[in-house]
């Protein structure tokens, strides 16, 4: 499940034991990118803090659905399938619509947004390509395209931290070679009124 050693909660102890109990489903299962934190269990807290902060958290104001499809994209533009596929089923679960989701899905993949997206998703899906491939380039300019179109600035931080977000999560997958074995898709800690609740479901 990846190229490091990691630890299962059966012989998990002390501060991981209990990490792992805020993150595992009611039946025990844990994702394999939390569990690849098994031999650092401090890491694995930060991350889980950063996660639900970033994506899971009431005080967001972007739609659900959108900051799922910015981390479908920069996943996609990373080329990391495991965070695509777990992020495509969350995106499907908050829309509940399996025809649009696969819509954005190939809208995405074939950078055609028009079709799919307006003009102001369209600033925020540039500004997070830009950001993911390019970051030294970026201006002023980005941010002031969103601006145009209605995106207020706290909403620019929102996407600012999930495509940074995002670009963390990938290189952790591909990084230390974490597999989609045995994972359930679509995963997440969806109590966003609550940012201790890590719990998956």
């Amino acid at each position: 499940m990846s190229w490091i050693s990691t630890v299962s909660y059966a012989v998990s102890s002390g501060k991981l034991r209990a990490l792992f109990d805020r993150v595992k489903r009611p039946d025990g299962y844990i994702d394999n990118i939390l569990l690849v934190h098994g031999l650092r269990p401090h890491t694995l807290e930060g991350h889980m803090k950063l996660y639900k902060n970033v994506l899971h958290h009431s005080g967001n104001t972007i739609p659900k659905w959108f900051l799922e499809t910015l981390g479908v994209y920069v996943s996609a533009l990373n080329e990391c399938a495991y965070c695509v596929e777990h992020h495509f089923a969350g995106l499907k679960k908050v829309l509940e619509n399996d025809t649009r989701a696969e819509a954005i899905r190939n809208a995405l993949k074939q950078k055609n947004f028009d079709s799919v997206f307006d003009e102001k998703e369209r600033s925020a899906l540039f500004y997070a390509e830009q950001l993911t491939l390019h970051p030294a380039a970026l201006t002023d300019a980005f941010v002031e395209a969103m601006r145009s179109q209605g995106w207020e600035d706290g909403q620019i931080l929102e996407i600012n931290q999930v495509v940074s977000y995002f670009s963390y999560a990938n290189r952790t997958v591909l990084g230390l070679g974490v597999s989609l074995d045995g994972d359930v898709l679509g995963l997440s800690p969806n109590d966003a009124s609550d940012s201790d609740n890590w719990q998956h479901s």
